[in-house]
């Protein structure tokens, strides 16, 4: 964990990060282990991050944890992801709530196992009061799917919204992104560079950040590292950069009036 005062040194108030939490099962793999062994070690480094982000001023943190394509993964595998899942929720709930974050889980919810939906509505409710870090986790989760439902029930609550564009995108906009608006830095681990069906529609003007390091390697210095970045960069949403000011020098041989 960093220390007191670096912590104060990179404090980031008002940003939305997403984490698109990528290479569990390469990791343990490299290790000589199984891929579940990735998943464990994934959810220790979910929890230092979370804190983290929360320690250094980050107004929203999204993180990918399960696809809806990731039902295609071994049963085994589904199972186990699930169960730590719960495991994690229910030894950090209290925690959760003691440092002021407030946990939303998003994504489709008629799919999961059910012990592992009571926990984590157990948690949102628990934490609803939250004014701190607002942390969402991406669970059976589809990008297109997400937008796909949000402009039809957009559509369905006003009949105008059908024939008039910036409203049905104001509307989509706000079903999608909530409190936490859109994502301001993405960032992938494990080396791969898509988004995989994740935030497509929040992710329109985010900077985006790969790193080879797999998510259990993944630590607190990484993201400092990410946020520096993302400092550094022009960001200028189809604009143009602002002029710099000219200085505006006295003509030759004149005097500079007191």
């Amino acid at each position: 964990m960093a220390n007191d005062s670096a912590i104060q040194g990179n404090r980031q108030p008002g940003l939305h990060v997403a984490i698109i939490m990528d290479g569990n099962g390469r990791w343990a793999a490299r290790q000589g282990l199984p891929r579940v062994a990735g998943h464990r070690v994934g959810v220790l480094t979910a929890r230092r991050i979370v804190e983290h982000a929360d320690e250094i001023g980050i107004r929203c943190l999204t993180l990918y944890a399960f696809s809806s394509d990731n039902w295609r993964r071994p049963a085994a595998e589904v199972t186990r992801v699930f169960w730590l899942l719960r495991a994690f929720l229910r030894m950090e709930t209290a925690r959760l709530r003691e440092r002021g974050v407030r946990f939303e889980a998003i994504g489709r919810r008629d799919r999961i196992p059910e012990a592992a939906l009571r926990t984590m509505e157990r948690t949102e409710e628990v934490t609803a009061g939250g004014s701190g870090l607002h942390l969402r986790v991406a669970i059976d989760y589809s990008s297109r799917d997400a937008i796909a439902r949000a402009a039809c029930e957009a559509a369905a609550l006003s009949d105008e919204a059908l024939f008039r564009p910036d409203m049905l995108r104001s509307m989509v906009t706000q079903a999608l992104a909530g409190d936490c608006g859109e994502v301001d830095l993405l960032i992938r681990t494990g080396g791969e560079k898509r988004l995989s069906d994740f935030l497509l529609w929040e992710c329109a003007y985010a900077e985006l950040a790969f790193t080879e390091r797999m998510w259990p390697e993944f630590d607190e210095a990484d993201l400092d590292a990410a946020i520096a970045e993302f400092r550094h960069r022009e960001r200028r949403f189809g604009g143009v950069p602002e002029p710099p000011m000219k200085q505006v020098s006295e003509p030759a041989g004149q005097p500079v009036s007191a």
